[in-house]
């Protein structure tokens, strides 16, 4: 296997796995990212997320891992935050997903950056049974809260 960088060429088959997480996950109708989007995000003038690719021994995309960098006021330093892994069901348990995470955990201890961290939906058991056998560990005393559309422009126009 080989994980490499997304090129520009790569953002039809980014938006192809997004939209196959996105079902995956029970919310195909809340991908809309589109191609410009996409594009504009990983490989704009100034790019604040990053895609990479892994290729199965024939050179076929199998998955992916989306990030960006984070900060954590209480270390005083940046991480990295796994916005999105997917790997294409037929190709899961063959060591793709775990080689995205060593790859991510390299780019973290590289840049001396001392977390890696991500979400993931409570009902996804083989994703939380995974993650855990890495070694990680669940933050369940944390609630995730989410401002967006219309409450969120509201917000911003009232003040």
């Amino acid at each position: 296997m080989r994980i490499r960088k997304a090129a520009t060429s790569d953002v039809p088959l980014i938006g192809d796995l997004i939209r196959e997480l996105a079902a995956y996950e029970r919310a195909a109708e809340m991908a809309t990212a589109t191609t410009e989007q996409l594009h504009e995000s990983f490989f704009g003038v100034e790019p604040r997320a990053f895609c990479d690719l892994v290729e199965n021994d024939e050179g076929t995309v199998v998955g992916m891992v989306v990030w960006f960098v984070n900060y954590s006021t209480w270390t005083g330093s940046h991480g990295v935050y796994l916005e999105d892994i997917y790997v294409r069901p037929e190709y899961r348990g063959r060591g793709y997903g775990r080689a995205l995470f060593v790859h991510l955990a390299k780019e973290c201890v590289a840049k001396g950056y001392p977390r890696l961290q991500w979400w993931v939906l409570d009902w996804n058991t083989p994703s939380i049974e995974f993650y855990r056998s890495l070694g990680s560990e669940a933050l369940d005393e944390w609630t995730v809260f989410r401002l967006s559309g219309h409450e969120l422009k509201e917000l911003a126009s009232s003040g």
